[in-house]
């Protein structure tokens, strides 16, 4: 099978399951309004996000890298020296669940927040934290190893299965407060199942890996320096909208910003397909790059960017025709969002046009030539948001962020262009098919 065709047919698998599994937890989040109340939901919410926190920060930053290290080690034949990386980044997982496990209710108690849902339900979410951040790791590793379907089910299919699952045995419990801490328990011991599980695939997988070179012992140094800008690069670009929906709390009216936090809800959702592409391409670009083979580098960056701009495409063509019937699930206003949807949907075109430079500069040992380009989207964000969206409104914020992604995306490119001297964009794709049919 074709590199192209291998692209499409795996990302698509990826796609679907994070497709599916969000309608699982969108149900469970209905189901939990409607048989418990609004307020047991903004409990839910609450914790979620509070586990989600907690668990991006618990392995330190080798999980945004393990990737990239599971195939440089896997194309090098360097088991050993994956393996060290895997118990230091298992290890800061472990270490900070015990941490949190001494520190945290007394910290909650200093903070006068033993009641709140967090106290209450403390030792489900320490649970819950450790699951997911062992999950993380799994799936940098697994993605790594040319494994990416199995890196992602973990969290797109089997987290969402036991959430539903969760919520219909709770339902048994007559009173909402008690069924939603039964609810949360199952969650929690039965993703650490899920969580131990996967870790098991990742070691039967990790045999696999030819162990033919002797160990690096001056790599910890280099896992370090990759890790803590990664740090700061996915909370600038994951939490993204999270920054913005904060800096658009003080200019839009609740309802609206209640309505730009559905899009970018979908947004995120949609741009799992275009991310889902490079992860199943990325391993193969870090052996081309180990084996110093410009030519497969420079042919597979391409072919990652023709399968993520044609998908690009037709999600935004998608979202400009399913988007007002999404929203209107949501409510009759929430239709005003339909321009603004389409609108950030022009975001996933430019950043698969531009390509993966984040990546590429991390391969070249500059991973912190990304941070100007990201700080500048973000103080772009930030001077536009101030600009376009007292006089527009939602479509100002919308304009604001597709802006501000581009700017940063051709920011990233024109540094990678500059201190790499590759062009990662998907017209080297275009330039290299000229020559050849010249």
């Amino acid at each position: 099978m074709s590199l192209q065709r291998r692209l499409a047919s795996q990302s698509t698998m990826i796609f679907g399951a994070r497709l599916g599994g969000s309608g699982l937890v969108f149900l469970t989040q209905a189901l939990i309004a409607r048989f418990w109340g609004a307020e047991l939901l903004g409990e839910y919410l609450l914790v979620t996000a509070t586990v989600n926190l907690i668990a991006v920060v618990m392995p330190l930053g080798f999980h945004t890298v393990g990737a990239y290290f599971a195939a440089d080690y896997r194309a090098r034949g360097e088991k050993r020296q994956l393996t060290q990386f895997m118990i230091r980044a298992y290890g800061h997982v472990l270490g900070t669940f015990a941490l949190l496990l001494v520190a945290g209710y007394p910290l909650l108690s200093l903070l006068g927040q033993t009641d709140s849902a967090l106290g209450q339900h403390f030792a489900p979410l320490v649970l819950l934290a450790l699951s997911t951040g062992l999950v993380h790791v799994n799936g940098s590793v697994l993605i790594g190893l040319k494994r990416p379907l199995a890196g992602y089910f973990a969290d797109a299919i089997f987290r969402p299965m036991v959430v539903l699952a969760a919520f219909l045995v709770a339902l048994s419990f007559a009173v909402p407060a008690e069924a939603f801490d039964h609810m949360l328990w199952i969650i929690a011991i039965a993703y650490v199942a899920v969580a131990l599980g996967h870790f098991g695939f990742v070691m039967t997988t990790l045999k696999t890996v030819p162990d033919t070179a002797a160990v690096r012992t001056e790599d910890v140094r280099r896992w370090w320096r990759f890790a803590l800008p990664w740090v700061l690069i996915s909370l600038a670009t994951d939490f993204f909208f999270d920054i913005d929906l904060l800096l658009l709390s003080h200019s839009l009216p609740k309802e609206e910003l209640a309505i730009f936090g559905v899009c970018t809800r979908i947004f995120s959702l949609v741009s799992f397909g275009v991310a889902a592409v490079y992860s199943v391409t990325l391993p193969d670009i870090f052996e081309s790059e180990v084996n110093a083979d410009r030519a497969a580098f420079n042919r597979k960056i391409g072919d990652a960017n023709l399968v993520a701009s044609g998908l690009s495409l037709l999600l935004f063509a998608g979202m400009a025709v399913v988007g007002p019937f999404a929203l209107m699930l949501f409510g009759p206003s929430f239709t005003a969002g339909a321009m603004p949807l389409a609108i950030l949907c022009l975001a996933l075109v430019v950043r698969s046009v531009m390509g993966p430079a984040s990546v590429v500069l991390s391969m070249h040992d500059r991973p912190y030539a990304s941070l100007p380009a990201v700080g500048l989207g973000i103080v772009a964000l930030v001077a536009l948001n101030w600009l376009l969206v007292p006089t527009m409104g939602l479509l100002g914020a919308a304009m604001a962020a597709t802006l501000a992604i581009t700017l940063w995306s051709v920011a990233l490119w024109w540094t990678a262009l500059r201190t790499a001297k590759l062009d990662v964009s998907i017209m080297q794709r275009f330039r290299r098919a000229a020559t050849v049919s010249a």
